[in-house]
């Protein structure tokens, strides 16, 4: 999933938005409000910027207004009203694309530098990189925004894999695995996974 953090004092657009967003790329989730601790891939702003002064979460910047007159050095895309769904959606993928494969895109942990876009992880400790496979990358993603909390097996199956019926725990239990026989190298030191209490959480 693709989490939106939409900025808009405009219930009646940010409706009609989001149920067109749910519509054609269901794959968005949409919030209203910042959530701590929650990493969002995009931030869409409803005319006022200003709205930005409070938001701690670091992401690309999408605009739209009405002023075509109106730009910031600060923003990666303004889109003017009306706009145009399909090159919008186009856009704000192509916009997380752009995020995932620069440093500011870049996860850190534990001496570890994980790279989503390009589908590897680097360990800072010697340089040496590790090709990963993309669910590899949205395992680790997703501990990555948990934080330090227990991730169950039932989580990862909802938030990684969607419940696909093929899918068992037994899945994530076999991608764990081999993600920790890629980088762990059953070495202590530069241990990349925990487990605990049935789940998982990424060691920081």
């Amino acid at each position: 999933m693709q989490n939106i953090l939409f900025l808009t004092d405009d219930d009646f657009f940010a409706l009609d938005l989001i149920e067109q967003i749910k519509l054609y790329a269901p794959d968005f989730d949409i919030f209203r409000e910042e959530i701590k601790d929650k990493h969002y891939h995009i931030i869409i702003v409803d005319e006022n910027l200003d709205k930005l002064k409070s938001i701690k979460a670091h992401a690309p910047i999408f605009l739209i207004t009405s002023d075509e007159n109106k730009h910031n050095s600060s923003l990666t895309h303004t889109f003017l009203k009306p706009i145009k769904l399909k090159d919008f959606l186009d856009v704000l993928l192509a916009g997380i694309s752009r995020f995932d494969n620069t440093s500011d895109g870049y996860l850190y942990f534990n001496n570890f530098e994980l790279r989503p876009a390009n589908k590897e992880i680097i360990n800072l400790r010697n340089n040496e990189s590790t090709k990963l496979t993309e669910k590899e990358v949205s395992i680790l993603k997703y501990l990555y925004k948990s934080r330090g909390r227990i991730v169950s097996k039932n989580e990862l199956l909802q938030e990684v894999w969607e419940y696909s019926p093929e899918v068992t725990t037994h899945t994530i239990e076999t991608h764990i695995y081999r993600l920790r026989q890629k980088v762990e190298q059953n070495s202590p030191e530069i241990q990349l996974i925990l487990t605990d209490e049935g789940g998982y959480s990424l060691k920081f």
